[in-house]
């Protein structure tokens, strides 16, 4: 057999999965190159082959054409990717939130394990968690694919399908006034809060008293914290900016992660010297705890909204293929 034709057969095989079936198909476009070569090129020589090979296509091309009727994850357990996904991060977002307040590592072997992780940790951690989720449940659905075996899979129902709510009916002018409305009033607010910081680097207070304003937090403290919050006016105001000309889930995707990511940066800041006035020792304590407990809820909101966007997107994309 010519080497051209074994090496063309080797590189179609890089694209195609399951040996018994990769096998089936190398021979089969065996047999159909050296059909072509005989029937339209006058035998079986390396010309002859390789003319054939040319008229048969690249190998990613070919092995796509092959695989269109072998699908990794077969068309019937497409929803139920999302699904799972969406059910096994939810446990997995909720366990990560309990290992942080209880400050030790959970072990539930072999299924899952969360290290020791502060809040800031826990953030970074929960979208590589995501992401290990939705592998997971992608590899399960392909032995099952793979298989050829008629498998019934549970339906996890805990709320309405995300794809089955439909939101209530508006006029594009209505939804786009309402978009604009909101990102005038954050516009104002992101400039106030920038007038704010050029003038006393800050935007924290004790008092309203603009004659004689107490910083809340020491000038360091106060700085660091009025940036970030100052970058989460600007990245919502630009989210609503771009919503009055598209509704991409991408731009809520963005959004989302940026939030977090900033949000994560307001509950890495330390606690020790952050106020600028003194604060009696016992409701100090409570204020800590106050404070992480809204910027932790902030932040799993943030998350929930951030995925429940990409497994829109992914959704929206399995429909369309």
């Amino acid at each position: 057999m010519p080497n051209k034709l074994e090496a063309y057969l080797e590189e179609i095989s890089h694209f195609l999965s399951g040996r018994a079936e990769r096998e089936e198909i190398l021979s089969e476009i065996r047999s159909h190159i050296l059909e072509k070569a005989a029937a339209e090129h006058g035998g079986t020589g390396d010309a002859a082959i390789d003319k054939a090979i040319v008229a048969y296509g690249a190998p990613r091309r070919v092995a796509e054409r092959y695989a269109e009727d072998r699908p990794i994850i077969a068309p019937a357990y497409k929803r139920y990717l999302f699904r799972y996904t969406t059910f096994l991060f939810a446990i997995h977002a909720a366990l990560t939130v309990l290992a942080v307040f209880l400050k030790k590592e959970l072990v539930f072997f072999p299924l899952l394990y969360i290290p020791r992780v502060g809040v800031f940790d826990a953030l970074m951690y929960l979208p590589a968690a995501f992401l290990a989720d939705l592998g997971l449940v992608t590899l399960v659905l392909y032995f099952i694919t793979q298989s050829g075996k008629d498998v019934r899979l549970p339906w996890p129902r805990f709320g309405v399908d995300i794809d089955e709510v439909k939101p209530p009916a508006k006029s594009f002018w209505a939804s786009r006034v309402a978009t604009a409305v909101g990102a005038v009033i954050m516009l104002a607010v992101t400039d106030f809060a920038l007038y704010l910081f050029a003038r006393h680097h800050t935007i924290f207070f004790v008092n309203l008293d603009w004659s004689d304003p107490r910083p809340l937090f020491t000038p360091g403290a106060g700085r660091r914290l009025s940036i970030i919050v100052i970058a989460m006016f600007a990245v919502s105001t630009m989210a609503l900016l771009i919503k009055l000309f598209t509704r991409s889930r991408w731009a809520d995707v963005a959004s989302n992660a940026v939030s977090l990511g900033l949000l994560g940066f307001l509950m890495s800041t330390p606690f020790d010297g952050l106020f600028a006035v003194r604060i009696a020792e016992d409701v100090l304590p409570k204020i800590k705890y106050a404070a992480k407990f809204t910027l932790l809820f902030m932040a799993l909101m943030t998350a929930i909204e951030l995925v429940k966007s990409l497994v829109l997107i992914g959704r929206r994309r399995l429909a369309k293929t």
